[in-house]
């Protein structure tokens, strides 16, 4: 089965429509038949994408440093897996996802985004990304093509990522792409 990790917000946003798209994206997750790697928290839009992947019939695999679990709590029904740092839940997301999935969110979704980004560029990982909503992640969009024409990072980050508003055609887009690798 092909793993997709999903950074998002462990806050649900200030909008209706960021709850509204977690969900979509856990229901497509689900459909696509794709196992959903995440944070493990149960709070904002990572509880809400897990979730919805869980009640679509998906398989939900999370990681959450010990000491955030009483913080942002732990998905019921999610195969969880606890470290004891920040840095080893995101290797683990990293090395068991086969690619990204990005949904709004706030600096620690920022901090997992720019190391995918970093560890794409040193050769880490050749692992598509999409991101969900343009207008929330157009700043992103724009900041990635400034520093690459700007030549300080290789033009592969950039090509290896897309900018979508639909969690279907996003989901689609990656499991097309690992699916022609």
């Amino acid at each position: 089965m092909r793993s997709i990790c999903v950074f998002c917000g462990s806050k649900p946003g200030d909008d209706s429509y960021f709850s509204d798209l977690a969900e979509a994206t856990g229901s497509a997750l689900a459909h696509a038949g794709v196992r959903m790697v995440y944070g493990g928290a149960e709070a904002g839009l990572m509880g809400r994408t897990a979730r919805a992947a869980l009640k679509a019939g998906g398989e939900v695999f999370g990681v959450i440093p010990e000491f955030l679990i009483p913080v942002e709590g732990v998905q019921e029904g999610a195969d969880i897996r606890v470290t004891a740092t920040m840095a080893s839940r995101k290797a683990i997301m990293v090395e068991e996802a086969d690619a990204f999935l990005v949904l709004p969110g706030g600096f620690g979704t920022l901090e997992e985004i720019f190391d995918m980004i970093i560890l794409r560029q040193l050769g880490r990982h050749t692992k598509p990304a999409c991101f969900i909503d343009t207008a929330f992640w157009a700043p992103i969009e724009s900041l990635m093509r400034h520093v690459v024409d700007s030549g300080f990072a290789d033009p592969c980050v950039v090509e290896a990522t897309s900018f979508h508003d639909d969690p279907k055609a996003a989901v689609d887009a990656l499991v097309k792409g690992l699916e022609a690798a």
